[in-house]
């Protein structure tokens, strides 16, 4: 195979200007990034994971008990969560129950995984 530097071009273009375009846009980048960001911490996968196999909703102490932190922490990951849109929360008294949001999470499944085909290919 020839060396870049060998071949016959004019000064000033680009020897591979078709060739290296992404074939996803910055800002679909950026949103991949954070949906990976959002499931790249241990905590918050144990604590989807409690959650997605509770129909119902689960208090905020037993997720604690679920997983090797403490309650800030919990609580932390939870609003991170919840501000990405896979977690809502709802107040019984003086206690706060968690449910996953299986719309929310089925489309960041549905975007992570359009990514990984089109790197696939």
């Amino acid at each position: 195979m020839p060396h870049h530097d060998s071949l016959e071009r004019e000064r000033g273009t680009r020897c591979c200007a078709d060739l290296v375009a992404p074939r996803f846009s910055p800002a679909e980048a950026q949103r991949l990034s954070e949906d990976v960001q959002i499931l790249g911490h241990p905590v918050r996968l144990l604590i989807l994971d409690v959650l997605t196999r509770h129909s119902g909703q689960v208090c905020v102490c037993d997720l604690e008990a679920a997983v090797p932190v403490k309650q800030p922490t919990v609580s932390h990951h939870l609003r991170l969560l919840r501000e990405a849109g896979l977690v809502e929360a709802e107040r019984h008294g003086p206690w706060m129950y968690y449910f996953i949001c299986r719309d929310a999470l089925a489309a960041l499944r549905t975007r992570i995984m359009r990514v990984l085909a089109v790197l696939e290919e």
